[in-house]
């Protein structure tokens, strides 16, 4: 990899996530890297600055913080092909990011990624876009609209909690109508966020798949699905006559969907690209780690595996 122009972006309003940034920017400007450097956050949106800025390609983005700085990362320069370096510095969870420990060297690190010391991983993205009436419309009346995480389709209000009743088509065809708080189409990288919360099923990173998961409905026999991810998962609200309903990409505001719009929502033609660094990187030490998995709470050995 060649350290010529980097964005360096960090967590706003996190004073250690600043201080890294601008000791990485020093760092590499001594390298005579170029480098543009800001803040990102729910205010703060550096990325058409970065790209618009810079008239050469760039060929890494840093990115300091947690999990929500690293999915803003995603959406802005997937489509761009730039990798990206996710560290935890000033998050919480840090599913999506390398961990501190790996990235404190940081001296170390600007040689690694110079000697091609370093894995990519590549993640599946889902794309959605509004179009008006049914599928033989394929002209969208909005913007496509990136997610690393998932596309939600709920309602939002400011004095009450809104019922949503919502009808989903897969690939032309009806499957169910869903009466609840939503309806959550996700990515493998998605699947450990807010669709695990919504007891929807866990799926490899490494795979290509959409898994649709209701969010509180009203029928028990509304149950999360798992589909091919050449799959379009196709929404459409109904009775929603105060104009509530809303996309969602990644937990932020894409759009209002209004009466007689559906919501297409398919695998995207661009892969985020992550580096790692950290050796022996392993998915299910992640889900072991992150989300605390400790077995029975009595613990048996398993002396099988012995001889």
């Amino acid at each position: 990899m060649q350290l010529k122009h980097i964005i360096i972006a960090h967590k706003a309003g996190d004073n250690l996530s600043r201080q890294w940034a601008e000791n990485c920017a020093r760092q590499l400007e001594k390298r005579n890297c170029q480098v543009l450097l800001g803040p990102s956050g729910a205010k703060d949106n550096p990325y058409p600055v970065f790209l618009a800025s810079s008239i050469h390609k760039i060929d890494l983005a840093l990115v300091l913080g947690g999990d929500g700085t690293a999915l803003a990362a995603a959406r802005h320069l997937a489509s761009e092909g730039i990798p990206i370096l996710a560290v935890n510095v000033g998050g919480h969870l840090g599913f999506l990011t390398q961990p501190f420990e790996e990235f404190k060297d940081t001296e170390k690190v600007w040689d690694r990624l110079l000697e091609d010391r370093y894995a990519i991983q590549r993640r599946m993205m889902l794309q959605a876009a509004l179009f008006e009436g049914d599928r033989t419309n394929q002209e969208p009346m909005s913007q496509y609209y990136l997610a690393l995480n998932e596309m939600c389709v709920k309602p939002a209000s400011a004095d009450r909690m809104i019922t949503s009743i919502l009808e989903m088509e897969i690939d032309g065809e009806v499957v169910d109508q869903y009466q609840g708080d939503g309806l959550i189409v996700a990515t493998p990288t998605g699947s450990t966020c807010y669709t695990v919360s919504a007891n929807g099923p866990i799926i490899h990173d490494g795979m290509h798949a959409i898994a649709v998961t209701p969010i509180c409905p009203l029928s028990l026999a509304s149950r999360p699905l798992v589909l091919p991810a050449g799959s379009v998962v196709s929404i459409w609200p109904l009775g929603d006559y105060d104009l509530n309903t809303k996309l969602w990409m990644d937990g932020v505001l894409a759009t209002a969907i209004w009466p007689g719009q559906r919501v297409d929502v398919r695998m995207a033609d661009c892969l985020a690209k992550f580096i790692i660094l950290r050796e022996n990187h392993s998915y299910y030490q992640t889900l072991r780690e992150k989300l605390m998995w400790a077995g029975a709470r009595i613990h048996y050995n398993n002396n099988h595996r012995q001889g």
